[in-house]
This record gives structure tokens, sequence and C-alpha cells, in this order.
């Protein structure tokens, strides 16, 4: 079968399937897994090169509705009447639908449970920890510093925050996408400043810029430089990829107990045939439990140095 991906996380998805090899061809911001880099490339995601598209005469195209503007690819798919899907997860739950619906499009929904069961693992898996964290710290989230966008309660990274032993500061507002501004997040004094800002890489995002914002030096988390800038691409796209990077942010701010597990030899009880990165962290989260319940855990060894995390950030 011939596939086409039309943004980074629906390619993302397509490898956590294990159907990398069915791509033939993805948008120009996918840069995950390396291998797609010689695939043919569509064009940026808003503005996909359809006749491109058209000429490759795929079997299936994964079309998303991530971002705003994304509609008009799916107009244009169904005008010229190409066989396609299109994927808009906000939650966790949705990325494991979208894991056994894309299975079950490509013919192998076996594939799709078996992926969707070990997501909903490793989440499962994370809870068990989080649970036992009596003082979650709040995390501000920033996707982009001016005008402040922020996600709201009906985002991924709520669940993100609360599966890695932390709170989303704006979880009380009913929306995924918040338009605030600097004086309302210093009103709500986070624990926690996390960067991730959107097709900026990581490189350019200056955590000194906080310092410059009205009162903001006088925050707690600022003083304590608990200033953490994250890979974008591990927090701001609905992949399984988010799954990582919910490890990746509980180990910055409880390493006592989610120490990096060096052993990547596939574990006897998962299946062979995954992805080596799955394993890995299937891998991982069955040891940080393990750990966990030889440990009683609290926040109160939170080590607040900053998080320098240099890896290249791009859009959904």
């Amino acid at each position: 079968m011939k596939i086409l991906s039309l943004c980074p996380s629906n390619t993302e998805l397509v490898e956590y399937l294990g159907f990398t090899d069915m791509l033939a061809g993805v948008d120009d911001y996918s840069d995950w897994p390396d291998r797609i880099s010689r695939l043919p490339r569509l064009g940026p995601d808003l503005s996909i090169n359809m006749d491109k598209v058209e000429k490759l005469e795929p079997d299936l195209v994964l079309a998303s509705l991530s971002v705003p503007g994304m509609e008009k690819n799916v107009a244009e798919l169904e005008k010229r009447q190409i066989p396609h899907i299109v994927l808009n997860p906000q939650s966790l739950a949705d990325i494991e639908q979208d894991l056994i619906l894309t299975a079950e499009k490509i013919g192998k929904p076996e594939r799709g449970i078996l992926a969707a069961e070990e997501f909903a693992a490793k989440i499962e898996a994370l809870k068990l920890i989080s649970s036992r964290i009596e003082n979650k710290p709040s995390l501000y989230w920033e996707w982009w510093p001016k005008p402040v966008f922020t996600p709201g309660k009906v985002n991924w990274l709520t669940e993100i925050s609360e599966i890695s032993g932390g709170m989303n500061l704006f979880r009380d507002i009913e929306l995924a996408s918040v338009q605030t501004d600097w004086e309302d997040v210093l009103n709500r004094q986070p624990d926690y400043i996390c960067l991730a800002w959107v097709g900026v890489r990581r490189e350019k995002v200056n955590p000194d810029i906080v310092l410059k914002r009205p009162g903001w030096s006088e925050m707690e988390a600022v003083k304590q430089n608990r200033i953490l800038v994250l890979e974008e691409e591990l927090f701001c796209r609905p992949s399984p990829r988010l799954i990582e990077g919910a490890i990746k942010l509980a180990k910055k701010s409880t390493r006592r107990h989610f120490l990096r597990y060096k052993n990547k030899k596939a574990n006897p009880i998962i299946p062979a045939d995954l992805p080596a990165f799955r394993i890995y962290f299937f891998s991982d989260l069955i040891y940080c439990c393990l750990k966990t319940c030889m440990d009683s855990f609290s926040f109160s060894n939170i080590n607040s140095s900053s998080v320098r995390v240099p890896s290249p950030i791009s859009t959904m």
C-alpha cells in the first residue's frame, strides 16, 4: 500500500504502527524518523501541493485538522476524490483511537489494536507513578510568547502534565488553546515555566527573555531557575511521541524516581516486531513502575536547575 502523510504527527503515528516502509511522501515539516529524509516532500502542512499528491497515486492519504488552515487540504482531497482519512486528536484517548482507525484503513487492524494497547499501557504506568506524588507542581506551557498562547483544559498537554506528576496552570479554562497575557501568568504563579514555541527551533528560544517581562523577575519559578526549554516535537504534536515527552519531563523534575534505564534490549513480554524506540520506552516504564513500588516519593526533592535540551523544533 502507498501512503502519504500531510503533517508530522501523522508521520509519527505511522512509524508507531510500524508502517513507515509504506510511506511514499510526507509534508515538508515531518522530521522523524530519520529514514523518511529521502521521501518526496509534498509542501508545508498548511499548503500541500495537491498536484504532487495526485501524481503519486496514493492508496491512502493521512490528512489532519490539528492546525487551523488545514481544512483546505481536506477540501481539495475530497474535490479530487483522493482516498484519505482525517485525524484531529485533542487528547491521548483520541490518539489511541487514531492508531486503531489508521491501521484498519491500511488493512492491518491487529497491528492497530496492539499499538493502542501498548500506548494505553504506557499511560497507565505513568499514572501509577504520578498518583504517588502528593504536591504536584503547576506547569505553565508557553506555545507562543506574544500574544501569549497556552494550552487549556481540552488539550493533550493537560494530560501530559498530570501523568508527568504536575498540573497544567490553565486547566481551569475549557478550551484547547488559551490566549492570555503575561500579567495573568504572573498572577497565577506557576511552579515551572515550560517553553515550547511552535515552529521555532530550540536554539532560538532564549529562556532569559522571561526576565524582561514586567514582574516576572520576582516570580518564584524564575528566582529558582525553573525554566524548562523543551522539544516542541515531543509536546506540541498530537502523536504517540507525547509519551516520550512525558517521560522526559517527569525525569527532569523527579530525577530520583525516573532514572534513565540504560538497557535497550527487548523485554521478553514485548512483541519482537515493535519499532526499537517503542521497546526502549516501554521497558523504561516497566523499570520506573518497579522502582516506584519500592520508593515513596514527593516533590520535595525537585531539582530546580534549568533544563537545556538541544533539539530541532518544527510545526505539528
